[in-house]
């Protein structure tokens, strides 16, 4: 379909939300759940009935005579005027939008979380810096020649996770010469298992290109599927979190690339209680990505993108976050820290199926394909953390660790 097809006969886009609009009852507030743009539209309770037709099958004249026929005064402008509206905020599947699904670069979409002035960027992330180091975390300990393969670094808000992104990144540019960083993190907004963009990401302090040789040795060692859905890059922090960092530590020292890949939920090997090992999908993964590190001819690291444990009614719990469940949540958090200072995916996996993933690991499905790709000789915690919120509403936890070959 044409783009001015794509006008004429609107779409409404997946993810595009409705809610009451607290200061005027007689308004109605269109958002964005899935958080690809920040913008806000507010209809009115007709225009909100015509959202019905906004389907992609109806034209705008269509949907006219479709109005009763006492409103049909001011209803072909007042339609024109809400897809131009709607257009304009990317809430329609539009040229412009789609722009943004297969467009070369990916916009950042996490600003406010961290400034939108590259000067503020790095006055922030030093703060981190500094605060890792007044911390007086362990430092990764580096063995002979060995070399770190792979980090292991948070993807919660930078506000709550700040110190634990210090100690992640603070040493990274002294510990690998790599110029190419396979970043895997969790997927928050898709189903499918792994999803790769060929999009560069941009943030305020440049773009970071994707090594587009990497992705095409993975897909020919995988097959297809990697990039069946577009929008689970888009509105994703756990890639852009970490590009960040790299620009940041890297852009006066060497140019690097990096090839992002998000991966879905596990829930099903826990389910059926079936090791990860067992799955074709995931051992075809696995098998992609070493056979595309090793045919890449330099050295590669990956960035590991995952959280610890999600609790708290925010989640789903019914009880209010209290010290009991915190002490406990903490001993197993330490018992998963265990099993990967020992580098064993295998125990890692067997511990948070052994709990249901009752408190929602969500790092388990990048760490445990990574881990069973690279086969580091250990890993090291270099911090581990807890966020509470004030009234017991939720907890995340989240670790640093650094593994070496």
């Amino acid at each position: 379909m044409k783009g001015a097809d794509l006008l004429e006969r609107p779409r409404l886009r997946l993810g595009v939300a409705a809610a009451r609009d607290e200061s005027d009852p007689h308004a109605i507030l269109l958002y964005d759940e899935l958080r690809i743009t920040r913008s806000v539209v507010r209809i009115t309770p007709r225009e909100f009935t015509w959202l019905q037709w906004f389907d992609g099958t109806h034209s705008l004249s269509e949907i006219h005579r479709a109005v009763p026929a006492a409103e049909q005064t001011d209803a072909r402008s007042a339609l024109r005027g809400l897809a131009d509206r709607l257009n304009e905020a990317l809430f329609l599947d539009s040229p412009r939008f789609r722009d943004i699904l297969f467009g070369p670069v990916r916009e950042p979409s996490c600003i406010g979380c961290y400034p939108a002035a590259p000067a503020a960027i790095r006055i922030q992330l030093l703060d981190y810096l500094g605060m890792a180091r007044g911390l007086k975390a362990p430092r990764p300990r580096r063995r002979n020649s060995k070399r770190l393969r792979a980090l292991l670094a948070p993807h919660i808000d930078y506000a709550r996770g700040n110190v634990a992104y210090g100690c992640a990144y603070r040493d990274l540019p002294a510990l690998t010469d790599a110029a190419l960083f396979v970043i895997v993190g969790t997927s928050h907004y898709s189903a499918e298992r792994f999803t790769l963009t060929r999009q560069d990401f941009r943030t305020p302090l440049g773009i970071a290109p994707v090594d587009q040789p990497f992705i095409d040795r993975i897909v020919e060692h995988y097959g297809d599927g990697l990039f069946d859905d577009p929008l689970a890059h888009i509105p994703e922090h756990s890639i852009e979190l970490e590009v960040l960092w790299l620009q940041f530590l890297l852009e006066n020292q060497r140019p690097f690339r990096i090839v992002p890949m998000v991966v879905g939920s596990f829930h099903d090997c826990i389910e059926m209680g079936q090791d990860p090992s067992a799955m074709p999908d995931l051992t075809r993964m696995v098998e992609a990505l070493r056979r595309a590190e090793a045919a890449a001819g330099e050295p590669v690291c990956y960035i590991i993108s995952g959280d610890l444990a999600h609790i708290g009614p925010k989640f789903g719990d019914p009880d209010p976050v209290g010290e009991s469940v915190l002490t406990r949540s903490r001993e197993c958090d330490q018992a998963i820290l265990n099993h990967l200072e020992r580098a064993d995916h295998g125990e890692y996996f067997r511990f948070v199926a052994g709990e249901q993933d009752a408190r929602r690991i969500c790092g388990l499905p990048p760490t445990w394909t990574v881990l069973q790709a690279v086969r580091p000789s250990g890993g090291q915690c270099l911090h581990y953390g807890q966020y509470v919120h004030p009234r017991g509403h939720e907890s995340v936890s989240f670790a640093s660790m650094a593994f070496f070959a």
